[in-house]
């Protein structure tokens, strides 16, 4: 995989984590099992879904936490498998 963030040592104090200029957004440059689409409106495509279901996954644990505040329990001990 192609490193996209500066090196620490390289970096500006107040400016960490700071990415390289080349950096696309969901291309890292690992790709095992070749699931990257060759063009750019396939990968364009592709990191839309991912956004989605990565905001589905937020939404979801947000709804485990809301669903634990108002009743106490846990998401385990609604499915109930308590341990």
């Amino acid at each position: 995989a192609k490193k996209v963030w500066f090196a620490p040592a390289d970096t500006p104090i107040d400016q960490p984590g700071q990415l390289r200029g080349d950096y696309v957004p969901g291309n890292l440059g690992f790709d095992p099992l070749n699931l990257k689409p060759e063009d750019a409106e396939g990968f364009f495509e592709m990191q839309t879904k991912e956004l989605n279901n990565g905001r589905l996954a937020m939404l979801a644990a947000a709804g485990f936490l809301a669903q634990e505040a108002v009743d106490g329990k846990g998401i385990l001990e609604h499915l109930g498998l308590s341990f």
